[in-house]
């Protein structure tokens, strides 16, 4: 399965996951916690801290990926550009269909383009995880 593919199949089957929905578009403060919280999960990608990375997952990703090490030996092998991008661009956080997705604009390791979209599900005590990340083959001309 080509990693666009593993992507986009891994989206769909989070969004099944999803328990909880938002209807309404993001607050100034969603959209900075939102933000902090994908740089708090790239910035442990760095330092290879997988259960930091790990913490930051939504249950129903922690259930398909049920360590830290597995977790992090996913990313490492379907999210290079993720897991070691040599540049990230942050855009806006919106509200979509499947819930609240920030895109994110990464150069992987091998200087391809991607459009990284995290998609966001409110936890039971107000915080908020990360759901899923689909990446996008980034085909727009860079300045």
């Amino acid at each position: 399965m080509t990693r666009i593919a593993f992507a986009i199949v891994f989206l769909m089957a989070t969004s099944l996951l999803s328990t909880a929905a938002v209807a309404t578009e993001p607050t100034q403060a969603e959209q900075t916690q939102l933000k902090q919280l994908v740089q708090d999960q790239l910035a442990a990608f760095q330092r290879d801290d997988g259960p930091a990375a790990y913490g930051l997952a939504a249950p129903g990703i922690q259930k398909m990926f049920p360590s830290p090490d597995v977790f992090i030996g996913m990313v490492k092998q379907a999210y290079p550009p993720i897991y070691r991008p040599q540049s990230i661009a942050y855009g806006q956080v919106a509200d979509s269909p499947i819930g609240l997705v920030q895109k994110v604009y990464v150069t992987g390791p091998d200087g391809q383009n991607w459009v990284a979209l995290y998609r966001f599900e409110k936890q039971p005590d107000g915080s908020w995880k990360i759901a899923g990340c689909s990446l996008i083959k980034d085909s727009e001309p860079t300045i």
